[in-house]
Protein backbone atom coordinates (compact mmCIF):
# COMPACT_ATOMS: atom_id res chain seq x y z
CA UNK A 1 0.00 0.00 0.00
CA UNK A 2 1.52 3.19 -0.88
CA UNK A 3 1.48 6.01 1.70
CA UNK A 4 0.58 8.90 -1.33
CA UNK A 5 -1.11 8.70 -4.64
CA UNK A 6 -2.01 11.43 -6.83
CA UNK A 7 -4.86 13.09 -8.74
CA UNK A 8 -4.86 14.91 -12.63
CA UNK A 9 -6.57 17.57 -13.05
CA UNK A 10 -6.76 19.75 -17.02
CA UNK A 11 -5.18 18.48 -19.94
CA UNK A 12 -1.87 16.57 -20.49
CA UNK A 13 1.06 18.67 -21.99
CA UNK A 14 -1.81 21.82 -21.76
CA UNK A 15 -0.98 24.67 -19.34
CA UNK A 16 -4.03 23.86 -17.72
CA UNK A 17 -2.56 20.18 -16.63
CA UNK A 18 -1.86 19.53 -12.29
CA UNK A 19 -0.93 16.79 -10.43
CA UNK A 20 -1.99 16.97 -7.16
CA UNK A 21 -0.53 14.61 -4.02
CA UNK A 22 -2.37 12.93 -1.43
CA UNK A 23 -1.20 11.29 1.82
CA UNK A 24 -2.94 7.75 3.00
CA UNK A 25 -6.15 9.42 4.38
CA UNK A 26 -6.40 11.18 1.43
CA UNK A 27 -6.04 14.82 2.50
CA UNK A 28 -4.17 17.09 -0.32
CA UNK A 29 -0.43 17.77 1.00
CA UNK A 30 2.42 19.34 -0.74
CA UNK A 31 5.37 17.22 -2.49
CA UNK A 32 7.45 19.17 0.23
CA UNK A 33 5.86 17.60 3.63
CA UNK A 34 6.63 14.20 2.19
CA UNK A 35 9.53 13.14 4.52
CA UNK A 36 13.28 13.24 2.97
CA UNK A 37 14.49 10.54 4.56
CA UNK A 38 12.95 7.05 4.31
CA UNK A 39 12.91 5.11 7.79
CA UNK A 40 10.98 2.52 9.92
CA UNK A 41 8.22 5.18 11.97
CA UNK A 42 5.08 5.25 11.67
CA UNK A 43 3.50 8.30 8.98
CA UNK A 44 -0.07 8.68 9.59
CA UNK A 45 -0.40 4.81 11.34
CA UNK A 46 0.81 2.83 8.54
CA UNK A 47 4.64 1.70 8.42
CA UNK A 48 7.21 3.26 6.21
CA UNK A 49 9.59 1.32 4.08
CA UNK A 50 12.46 -0.58 5.70
CA UNK A 51 15.85 -0.79 4.63
CA UNK A 52 16.55 -4.90 3.47
CA UNK A 53 19.70 -4.50 5.98
CA UNK A 54 21.73 -2.37 7.56
CA UNK A 55 24.20 -1.84 4.60
CA UNK A 56 21.11 0.42 3.38
CA UNK A 57 19.52 2.23 5.84
CA UNK A 58 20.20 5.67 4.04
CA UNK A 59 16.90 6.02 1.78
CA UNK A 60 15.55 8.74 0.65
CA UNK A 61 12.26 9.78 -0.94
CA UNK A 62 12.43 11.26 -4.89
CA UNK A 63 9.55 12.79 -6.13
CA UNK A 64 9.97 12.13 -10.14
CA UNK A 65 9.23 15.36 -12.32
CA UNK A 66 10.07 13.96 -15.47
CA UNK A 67 9.95 9.82 -15.62
CA UNK A 68 12.27 8.21 -17.77
CA UNK A 69 11.89 8.39 -21.65
CA UNK A 70 9.45 11.45 -21.43
CA UNK A 71 9.70 14.72 -22.94
CA UNK A 72 7.47 16.30 -21.30
CA UNK A 73 9.00 19.11 -19.30
CA UNK A 74 7.30 18.93 -15.92
CA UNK A 75 7.88 20.62 -12.57
CA UNK A 76 6.75 21.18 -9.18
CA UNK A 77 5.06 24.71 -9.22
CA UNK A 78 6.39 26.41 -6.31
CA UNK A 79 4.22 29.71 -6.59
CA UNK A 80 1.23 27.58 -6.30
CA UNK A 81 -1.46 26.37 -3.32
CA UNK A 82 -0.08 22.50 -2.52
CA UNK A 83 2.26 22.49 -5.17
CA UNK A 84 1.31 20.52 -7.72
CA UNK A 85 3.38 19.38 -10.78
CA UNK A 86 2.83 21.23 -13.37
CA UNK A 87 4.11 21.28 -17.38
CA UNK A 88 6.43 24.07 -17.63
CA UNK A 89 5.60 26.66 -20.40
CA UNK A 90 7.54 28.74 -22.18
CA UNK A 91 6.74 32.03 -24.74
CA UNK A 92 3.01 30.48 -24.17
CA UNK A 93 3.88 27.00 -25.04
CA UNK A 94 4.35 23.86 -23.09
CA UNK A 95 8.28 22.51 -22.68
CA UNK A 96 9.88 19.19 -24.45
CA UNK A 97 13.38 18.13 -23.85
CA UNK A 98 14.83 16.65 -27.45
CA UNK A 99 15.34 13.43 -28.26
CA UNK A 100 19.07 12.60 -29.26
CA UNK A 101 19.76 9.47 -31.20
CA UNK A 102 19.17 6.64 -30.15
CA UNK A 103 17.20 7.60 -26.58
CA UNK A 104 14.14 8.84 -26.10
CA UNK A 105 13.62 12.43 -24.04
CA UNK A 106 15.42 11.86 -20.10
CA UNK A 107 17.31 8.57 -20.04
CA UNK A 108 16.55 8.85 -16.86
CA UNK A 109 13.95 9.49 -13.41
CA UNK A 110 14.74 13.32 -13.16
CA UNK A 111 13.31 15.30 -9.92
CA UNK A 112 13.84 16.49 -6.57
CA UNK A 113 14.34 16.24 -3.26
CA UNK A 114 11.44 16.52 -1.01
CA UNK A 115 12.16 19.05 2.30
CA UNK A 116 15.36 20.61 0.56
CA UNK A 117 15.96 23.82 -1.08
CA UNK A 118 18.78 25.18 -3.20
CA UNK A 119 18.96 28.99 -1.44
CA UNK A 120 20.05 31.38 -4.56
CA UNK A 121 21.93 33.88 -2.32
CA UNK A 122 23.72 30.87 -0.98
CA UNK A 123 27.26 30.45 -3.03
CA UNK A 124 28.66 26.93 -2.93
CA UNK A 125 32.31 26.82 -2.15
CA UNK A 126 33.37 23.65 -4.50
CA UNK A 127 31.21 25.17 -7.42
CA UNK A 128 31.27 28.59 -6.89
CA UNK A 129 27.20 28.90 -8.10
CA UNK A 130 24.80 29.76 -6.31
CA UNK A 131 21.24 28.00 -6.13
CA UNK A 132 18.34 28.47 -8.22
CA UNK A 133 15.98 28.61 -5.28
CA UNK A 134 14.11 24.67 -5.88
CA UNK A 135 14.37 21.71 -4.52
CA UNK A 136 17.84 20.21 -4.82
CA UNK A 137 17.62 18.46 -8.36
CA UNK A 138 18.25 14.80 -8.61
CA UNK A 139 18.51 12.51 -11.03
CA UNK A 140 17.95 8.10 -10.33
CA UNK A 141 19.54 6.49 -13.29
CA UNK A 142 18.39 2.66 -12.37
CA UNK A 143 16.81 1.03 -15.36
CA UNK A 144 12.96 1.50 -13.32
CA UNK A 145 10.73 3.73 -15.27
CA UNK A 146 8.55 5.41 -12.85
CA UNK A 147 4.93 6.37 -12.95
CA UNK A 148 1.51 6.89 -11.20
CA UNK A 149 -0.67 5.12 -14.00
CA UNK A 150 -0.50 3.70 -17.81
CA UNK A 151 -2.52 6.72 -19.03
CA UNK A 152 -0.13 9.56 -18.25
CA UNK A 153 3.17 9.04 -16.15
CA UNK A 154 4.05 12.41 -15.25
CA UNK A 155 5.05 11.73 -11.35
CA UNK A 156 6.14 8.68 -9.04
CA UNK A 157 7.81 8.60 -5.43
CA UNK A 158 10.84 6.97 -5.64
CA UNK A 159 13.29 5.47 -3.30
CA UNK A 160 17.06 5.94 -3.63
CA UNK A 161 20.25 5.22 -2.01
Amino acid sequence: MSLYSTEERGHPHSEDYRLFFKNVTGHYISPFHIPLKVDSQKENGVPQKKARNDEYKNLFNMVVEIPRWTNAKMEIATEEPLNPIKQDIKNGKPRYTPNIFPHKGYIWNYGALPQTWEDPHQKDKNTNCCGDNDPIDVCEIGSKVCSTDHINPHVCLSLFM
